[in-house]
């Protein structure tokens, strides 16, 4: 089905960019507060590391053929 394989990649491409923005706060250091509260940088790691995985997960679900 193109329309599923359609979704999965979109999906899988909007996990990739916010994997990419995750790594991009770790890597340029900037500083984020909510409510006056300073975010660690450690939960962008753990948010690229959880985007990632299902931005590849997604697209490999995305690539195989359904029998």
């Amino acid at each position: 089905m193109i329309s599923k394989n359609l979704g999965l990649r979109v999906s899988g491409s909007i996990f990739g960019l916010v994997a990419i923005l995750h790594l991009l706060r770790i890597l340029l250091n900037v500083s984020v507060s909510i409510s006056g509260w300073l975010l660690p940088t450690w939960i962008n790691g753990m948010g690229f590391i959880g985007a990632a995985f299902l931005c590849l997960l997604l697209w490999k679900l995305a690539g195989t053929k359904e029998r």
